[in-house]
């Protein structure tokens, strides 16, 4: 704790020498005391235009997914808070025949307080994001690990900043794939992908799916990865457009107690995409470069096409599949999955590629055509 009469924060901490001149030191602070003893330097430039800082702005949503874990029950919160100590902070090992083994010694860090006009002892090179989440949250005294290091310099703040920074991050296909894996309660934004990512392993897992076998993930080996034709984000980002609020699929979905009706998302994406591939035999199952309907700019657009086409047809009709098969034969003819040209796009059948600007205009013409050419009753 904080020692009110002498402004100073002792903890007991471990010393690691990977290094003579900088130590690392390894202790916890409380989320109310982060902020206390650390900056968060702002990437800016001074007066001269030279660079200084090395932080990104704050990330509201992201911050505020943080606040929400850190208030809710069973927390584990192990990514340490990333600090360079100025000088002025002090190591003092124990005393003792145990206090090193060899690898680390024991002993007490002493972080001085200083008044709000002095510069704080500490920066935050990595963890900006969760020291204001810490900041927020409702437990002030929640223990935070904390690596540290001593560096005056801000030069070498932040180069350790980019080496932190710098390495690949995780493949969105692989974070999207183990979504389903995850049984503690995720941010609200990711909730919606999980699904979409458990109806993506559904589609390409089951026999009877129109997508099986096609859809490629990062789990698929090598020798499966010559029948995968198209990409599991393509396929998630249709299911993701469909179960937002404005989507066929979303009906299906009791936003009051986050249960989704899986059964029935499962009928009408089976129902749609079987006819689908039934009235496109000839581009069903080929690779993009051979077929746009595999392409991710032609699953999203035929995606929002099912939600114009299930609004007219009631998927859990016996008749459906023969009925969204009549709904399909509608476009066919206007079609150019595997050759030719998209006559009112002006665009060869494969230069439509995976772009906004591309889907919205796919999508738009698609519809346009379904919506012109007149809806089957279906009473």
């Amino acid at each position: 704790m904080a020692n009110p009469s002498s402004l100073i924060i002792s903890r007991r901490a471990l010393q690691i020498a990977q290094s003579v001149q900088r130590p690392l030191y390894l202790f916890t602070l409380t989320a109310a005391e982060i902020l206390q003893v650390a900056e968060i330097s702002r990437v800016n430039r001074d007066g001269a235009g030279d660079l200084i800082g090395y932080q990104r702005a704050p990330v509201r949503a992201h911050i505020q997914e943080i606040v929400e874990y850190l208030d809710g029950d069973n927390v584990l919160f192990p990514n340490p808070i990333i600090l360079a100590l100025s000088s002025d902070v002090h190591f003092t090992g124990s005393r003792g025949p145990k206090t090193n083994d060899g690898v680390a010694t024991a002993g007490t860090i002493d972080i001085p307080l200083v008044p709000p006009d002095r510069p704080k002892p500490g920066w935050i090179v990595d963890g900006q994001q969760r020291a204001l989440a810490l900041a927020q949250a409702g437990n002030k005294n929640f223990p935070v690990p904390v690596t540290a290091f001593i560096a005056d310099e801000v030069s070498v703040q932040r180069d350790q900043f980019i080496r932190v920074n710098n390495t690949k991050p995780l493949p969105r296909s692989l974070v999207t794939e183990l979504l389903p894996e995850v049984t503690t309660e995720l941010p609200r934004r990711l909730t919606l992908k999980q699904l979409a990512s458990q109806l993506c392993n559904m589609l390409n897992q089951d026999e009877k799916s129109p997508f099986h076998g096609l859809i490629s993930r990062s789990s698929t080996d090598t020798k499966a990865r010559k029948t995968t034709v198209i990409t599991d984000t393509s396929i998630i980002k249709m299911l993701e457009e469909s179960l937002k609020d404005t989507g066929c699929l979303f009906q299906y979905r009791n936003m009051s107690s986050g249960n989704t009706d899986v059964d029935g998302v499962w009928r009408a994406l089976m129902v749609f995409w079987t006819a689908v591939k039934d009235t496109f035999p000839d581009a069903w199952g080929k690779p993009s470069t051979k077929s746009r309907l595999s392409h991710g700019a032609g699953i999203r657009a035929m995606g929002r096409l099912m939600d114009r086409v299930l609004v007219a047809v009631d998927p859990l009709r016996d008749d459906a599949p023969e009925l969204v098969r009549r709904e399909l034969a509608k476009i066919a003819p206007e079609c150019r999955w595997t050759s030719g040209t998209w006559e009112e796009l002006g665009m060869k059948w494969n230069a439509i590629e995976n772009l906004p600007k591309h889907i919205q205009e796919l999508s738009n013409f698609l519809i346009r055509t379904y919506v012109t050419s007149g809806r089957t009753p279906t009473s």
